[in-house]
């Protein structure tokens, strides 16, 4: 099992505690300063320290170190729902040569609920892997798994709780739309005023409207509107590093 953290000792007890019976727990470490790899420790965790650039590098860059051929991938702010355990062995033990990674359904919670419309669910995660398989493509944030042949799916969900509140996305807004935008300019997407003035309203009324984010209530018009902004904010960066020819900020 690999689990990247850093300062994330409000959360990570209880990921350790739903995955505990895995044969290894792996920490890979930014250098946390607070009680993230006292409570790691407590639990067998061996722990692995590594500077910091982007999520995939990290990642990947512990990956080879686990001691299994099939590795679980997990983040501090997420659990494993009651049975998946059993489940994931299942996999690992009958899986077919030409499966190199299974995805799981994750349940996302936002200010103490399930999100369930807008696009939320059913989140699929490609997080049950071949240790030398697979690789997480090259993006500062949001890299998805990459593999050559095929992928399984498992019925157990991850749960997540990383936005407890609204305050905990809108930290997390400036860096990840910064690192939205660096992508797009090293893809070769050019700024336009259509993108910036039109497409977080198109982002709203898909996520509210089409995919009925509106049924989780205040929730939902919370989400979505983040979302919309999300948009607003990565392509008003991007027009600034068109124009300033400025680089991604360090987390």
């Amino acid at each position: 099992m690999l689990l990247p953290t850093f300062n994330e000792e409000s959360h990570i007890e209880a990921c350790l505690e739903s995955v505990k019976w895995a044969d290894e727990i792996l920490v890979v470490d930014s250098f946390s300063t607070d009680r993230t790899l006292e409570i790691a420790r407590r639990y067998g965790a061996k722990v692995i320290q590594h500077e910091y650039v982007n999520s995939a590098s990290q990642k990947n860059w512990a990956l080879p170190q686990c001691a299994h051929p099939w590795v679980l991938q997990i983040d501090a702010d997420e659990v494993l729902e009651s049975g998946a355990s059993d489940e994931i062995i299942s996999a690992v033990v009958a899986a077919p040569a030409d499966v190199e990674a299974f995805k799981l359904p994750r349940r996302n919670h936002f200010s103490g609920r399930w999100i369930r419309h807008a696009g939320m669910y059913p989140d699929y995660q490609t997080r049950l892997l071949r240790r030398d398989a697979a690789r997480w493509a090259d993006r500062n944030v949001h890299a998805h798994v990459q593999v050559s042949r095929q992928v399984g799916t498992l019925a157990h969900h991850i749960l997540h709780d990383g936005a407890p509140f609204l305050s905990r996305q809108l930290r997390n807004l400036d860096r990840y739309t910064r690192y939205e935008a660096d992508e797009l300019r090293k893809q070769g997407r050019r700024f336009t005023w259509y993108r910036l003035l039109f497409r977080p309203w198109l982002v709203f009324a898909y996520r509210y409207l089409w995919l009925q984010g509106w049924r989780d209530g205040w929730r939902g018009f919370l989400i979505c509107a983040y979302l919309s902004v999300y948009s607003f904010f990565t392509y008003a960066k991007l027009l600034e590093l068109n124009k300033m020819g400025l680089e991604s900020s360090p987390r």
